[in-house]
């Protein structure tokens, strides 16, 4: 056939060769040659990982060659919203001939060759119980609740046909399933093969100027070879809080069960503006005895009066009696700003005077993590993250980020520790 292209068991006109992914794509956005069994694509933020994920399964189930497929995310909202209809989503990648329909109620996504997709979130591993599959697409793995177990239990469903693959697309973060996959691929066991993929190698397809910004700002650190180049990175020495307790105590939102006191603490930013440091809002639940931390509602550049409705967006939320603030940073003018977005006669402010250092303060409550009084309502990604770097400042070398975040969930947790821990704590 002159002047055409043969795809997988398609002939292609040349007009259509710009619709054609294989020839387009940078070669780590293609699965890997040889066989293979999971395929873990590690990438940065922007880097086209999902796009990468989309095409992968779009490809085998347009050749036929995977009929009965799962799509696994952080959350069923994630996997709808980003894996599906999202812009390098399922849909979005799909021809107008081939583009699937989702079925809400029945969470199915349907081509009109007869495969069907079926939508699984990690917050429910057990779910993937019972059904089998011949195919897996998996997102931001990094970002799961039950990592290991959504995964193992997957693992067993993926049964069907002569070659059933998985592919596992997600910014790297030292979580146990991640790190475990990675291992296996180093050591050469399980079928794993591993692709990386950088945010500068995307950058035409991103904003006029992301890279740019983000290098400048982060470049050379921690936070940029994770989230820039799409490294793992190994909780660093000294930290005081570990990924491995984080993880082993974490909950989902139905787990839970009501909470008899709802705190929201605050660490407020000395200044205003992009560059200045961020406000730590954290929301916290305690229930026989634990604390569940249950929401990091930190924001960066607002004003007094705008970070002080966002603390009581999060009081009102979930019923707060209490809004904890550190009165370091402002004093009576915390309260102020605090009641003045509506906290009289809706909420108790109690502020509190920090009279020993930041680490000093996270230590006591370190240990009641690693006693397994408090746990984490779901993923709580850039709150976790600057727990797990916190405390591993070497000597000499200039200090990372201000940890806000970290300082907030501190003050949550220590207010409703049934027997506070309030090291260097004076009540004004």
């Amino acid at each position: 056939m002159a002047g055409a292209l043969r795809r997988g068991e398609a002939w292609l006109k040349p007009g259509d060769l710009l619709k054609v992914w294989e020839l387009w794509a940078r070669d780590n956005q293609l699965p890997p040659d040889g066989r293979w069994r999971i395929w873990l694509l590690m990438g940065g933020r922007g880097a086209g990982k999902t796009r990468a994920g989309a095409e992968w399964l779009r490809g085998l189930v347009e050749r036929r060659k995977a009929r009965r497929v799962a799509l696994v995310g952080p959350t069923l909202h994630d996997v709808r919203e980003v894996m599906i209809e999202g812009p390098s989503g399922l849909k979005a990648v799909a021809s107008r001939k081939h583009r699937p329909e989702y079925n809400v109620s029945r969470r199915r996504l349907e081509w009109r060759n007869g495969a069907v997709g079926y939508v699984f979130s990690a917050e429910d591993p057990d779910s993937l119980r019972g059904p089998q599959f011949d195919a897996v697409w998996c997102d931001e793995i990094g970002a799961w609740a039950h990592d290991v177990k959504t995964w193992d239990t997957m693992m067993f469903a993926l049964r069907l046909g002569s070659s059933p693959r998985v592919a596992a697309t997600t910014t790297p973060r030292p979580r146990a399933l991640v790190k475990r996959l990675a291992e296996s691929a180093e050591g050469g066991r399980g079928g794993v093969m591993v692709t990386r993929a950088a945010t500068r190698e995307n950058a035409k397809h991103l904003a006029v100027g992301f890279v740019a910004a983000m290098e400048e700002t982060y470049g050379g650190t921690e936070t940029g070879r994770q989230e820039l180049d799409g490294e793992l990175i190994a909780d660093p020495a000294g930290a005081i809080f570990k990924r491995s307790v984080i993880d082993a105590g974490r909950v989902t939102p139905g787990e839970t069960g009501a909470m008899e006191r709802v705190v929201v603490a605050v660490d407020p930013p000395a200044g205003a503006g992009e560059k200045s440091a961020a406000c730590g809002i954290v929301r916290a639940g305690l229930r026989d005895g634990v604390v569940h931390v249950l929401e990091d509602a930190s924001v960066r550049g607002l004003r007094p009066a705008q970070w002080a409705q966002r603390v009581m967006d999060a009081a009102r939320r979930h019923g707060a009696g209490v809004v904890v603030a550190e009165a370091n940073q402002g004093g009576e003018m915390v309260r102020a700003v605090i009641e003045a977005a509506g906290a009289k006669g809706e909420v108790r402010v109690k502020l509190r005077h920090a009279a020993k250092s930041k680490r000093d303060r996270a230590e006591p409550v370190s240990v009641e993590y690693e006693k397994g009084r408090v746990k984490h309502v779901g993923v709580l990604r850039e709150l976790e993250d600057e727990m797990c770097s916190f405390g591993s400042q070497v000597e000499g070398e200039p200090a990372g980020p201000s940890p806000d975040r970290v300082d907030a969930m501190v003050w949550a947790v220590s207010e409703l520790m049934r027997k506070p821990v309030r090291p260097g704590i004076v009540l004004l």
